[in-house]
């Protein structure tokens, strides 16, 4: 399975932003789809995840601001940005998983202006 994430880029404080990880190469039984975010000299720490059935969950520092979907017919994930601040500023990478195995998109860089 590969990952391709796209949609980063500049955007000003208070913007929008949506990211997408389109998964390839026989992406079947794919469960837990996610993203993540490493912010330059910290470590990387999960933003949002989405189970095979619809469930997701939040990071603290962006509940109410960012929401996960999924589309499994296209076997995407998506994260939409929105009220974005300068510590959102990271390095965005999607994750997959099913039984066995686990699988990481070439991250996407999200930059946000003061």
């Amino acid at each position: 399975v590969q990952l391709q994430a796209s949609g980063g880029g500049l955007v000003q404080a208070g913007g929008s932003l949506r990211l997408s990880c389109a998964a390839s190469g026989s992406p079947s039984s794919i469960n837990t789809m996610a993203w993540y975010r490493q912010a330059p000299g910290k470590q990387r720490e999960l933003v949002a995840t989405i189970l095979s059935g619809g469930l997701t969950n939040y990071a603290d520092s962006v509940k109410g601001r960012f929401t996960i979907s999924r589309d499994d017919a296209k076997n995407t994930v998506y994260l939409q940005m929105n009220s974005l601040k300068p510590d959102d500023t990271a390095v965005y990478y999607c994750y997959a998983d099913r039984p066995g195995r686990i699988y990481w998109g070439q991250g996407t860089l999200v930059t946000v202006s003061s």
